[in-house]
């Protein structure tokens, strides 16, 4: 007997359990099932849809409410909880027909009004986060209702209980694609306003419903057979682990079906282990990880200094040997596929002497640059990445930089605070953005554009402004759209308001036997809940 790997073994038993996980002979017996973790979290943060703060909390969203319309496993807008829309020939007002008989997983129906008060409730005050703001910021009335002059949108209507006008405030080419974020997923108005604490257990609109919260464990959803495409199996487990590598040896021991995602791909140090096999799946994902700057104060108020720590980076040691290919290196904003991304942009590589140049351009040495702090969420691949950044930065610029790992949670937390309050925030930043909807405009305008909710480092550049804004209302002419975003794309490459770094792949590992799942470039969607498959019952 190998008392090594035996004790092994029982050791990572005793993890699983305390993870919560069930294994194989003890899952639920009454149908398929899935277990899909949950990886770079520890919690969620809230099932109130505006209340969402990270990518794990809107994909459970996205399982437990429906929205008017939804991205399919193609990416393209369909219907959800509408059947059907118009929109007006001057491209202001969109009208929305609800499916018929559609019900909440309590029975009760769906209706307009329930709608209406959805969009409202995401555009609160009182709820205090950006995300309603900033993603339905194009209708009528939003500003109106975040700064107190208005209780209610004046752009949205219910004509009657299947019918839903919403009137925005200029034509816009991404409207539709922002109403399939969470944040405009509808929410039970009558069940929300019976229980301050619903969100805890909340009514369903979607294609599952909570069957238990474990906090610090997982949640546990069943079908809500209420939902318009009912899902077939019986029930879809999503365990929180914080660390991709459990995840990981999890997956090979047969503790959960699917492994990876676009924030915490297949570990790099497996990729050249599972790339051959039949359970493997990659894509290029609409996803760029990047350096962000505290802009508003020295020494990121001074683009020298930006372009000498962005001139002072080797990104192609980073994707290649430290990543194993599991990203590419990248110099500009928009990743590789998306619309606009076959426009180019000069970017800022790799020169240790421009990057000296720049310092000295900048009146800053070494010596007199200050304590420089990069922060990070401590999750996937993160600690391996600013570790080299720090390392060159020292070898290159001779600037020794801190890193402070953060807790998912804590880091998100931190970015707000950044965005509200910056005197008070982080300092440089390592994150990712994954496209919200497949759209150059949510890594251009949605990012930097002065004042908007996500722009956490304060980039301002009143070009770079005007050019976006023109570009977004460029509804009837797509290619001068996309044109207008290259030139925006540019300035911002110019000017660092981002310091594009890495392209991730899509990298998961999903058991043969799971189906409906669609790997596209902004990461793991289930286009048709009817066509489900898991785990076969035991």
């Amino acid at each position: 007997m190998n008392i090594r790997r035996t004790a092994t073994l029982f050791l990572f038993s005793v993890f699983v359990l305390s993870l919560g996980i069930v294994p194989l002979s003890a899952q639920n017996a009454d149908g398929e099932t899935i277990t899909w973790p949950l990886e770079g979290i520890t919690d969620l943060v809230s099932l109130d849809p505006p209340r969402a703060s990270d990518a794990q909390g809107y994909t459970v969203l996205e399982l437990l409410y429906g929205g008017l319309v939804r991205l399919d496993g193609n990416l393209d807008i369909v219907p959800d909880l509408a059947e059907s829309w118009v929109i007006s020939e001057d491209g202001l007002v969109y009208t929305f027909t609800l499916r018929e008989n559609i019900l909440f997983s309590d029975g009760t129906p769906i209706t307009a009004q329930d709608v209406v008060w959805s969009l409202n409730h995401a555009v609160d005050p009182a709820v205090g986060n950006w995300t309603g703001p900033l993603y339905l910021s194009s209708i009528v009335g939003v500003q109106d209702v975040v700064s107190g002059a208005a209780t209610e949108l004046a752009g949205v209507k219910a004509p009657d209980d299947r019918t839903v006008e919403i009137t925005i405030s200029a034509p816009s080419a991404i409207f539709l694609g922002r109403l399939t974020f969470g944040t405009a997923k509808i929410v039970s108005q009558a069940a929300a306003e019976a229980n301050e604490n619903w969100a805890e257990l909340p009514v369903s609109s979607g294609a599952f419903q909570v069957e238990a919260w474990n906090h610090g464990q997982d949640i546990v959803l069943i079908p809500n057979p209420n939902y318009w495409q009912p899902a077939t199996i019986s029930r879809l487990t999503l365990p929180f682990i914080q660390d991709s590598e459990t995840a990981y040896q999890l997956y090979r021991t047969g503790g959960v079906d699917i492994t990876g995602n676009v924030q915490n791909g297949v570990p790099a140090v497996h990729l050249s282990d599972v790339r051959d096999l039949p359970d493997f799946h990659q894509a290029v994902a609409f996803s760029t990880r990047y350096l962000g700057f505290n802009q508003t104060k020295a020494p990121f108020d001074n683009v020298s200094v930006r372009q000498a720590f962005a001139l002072a980076i080797d990104k192609d040691v980073i994707a290649n040997q430290i990543l194993n290919g599991a990203a590419s290196p990248t110099d500009r904003i928009l990743p590789p596929g998306i619309h606009g991304s076959e426009h180019p942009v000069e970017g800022l590589h790799f020169d240790v002497e421009a990057a000296k140049a720049a310092l000295a351009a900048a009146g800053v040495t070494p010596e007199s640059i200050g304590n420089i702090t990069l922060s990070y969420a401590a999750e996937g691949d993160n600690e391996r990445v600013v570790t080299v950044l720090q390392a060159q930065w020292l070898e290159n610029l001779g600037i020794n930089v801190t890193l402070e790992p953060l807790e998912l949670s804590t880091f998100s937390a931190r970015l707000n605070e950044t965005s509200s309050t910056p005197e008070s925030g982080l300092q440089l930043y390592y994150s990712v953005w994954t496209a919200s909807y497949p759209d150059p405009q949510t890594f251009l305008s949605q990012q930097l554009r002065t004042g908007v909710g996500n722009n956490n480092g304060h980039f301002s550049n009143a070009e770079f402004d005007a050019i976006t804004t023109e570009a977004d209302a460029s509804v009837l002419d797509p290619e001068h759209r996309l044109e207008l975003y290259n030139q925006a794309e540019q300035i911002a490459v110019t000017n660092v308001g981002w310091l594009p770094l890495l392209n991730p792949n899509l990298n998961v590992l999903v058991q043969p036997y799971i189906e409906g799942f669609a790997f596209t470039s902004k990461g793991v969607i289930i286009g048709d809940y009817s066509a489900l498959r898991g785990r076969p019952a035991q």
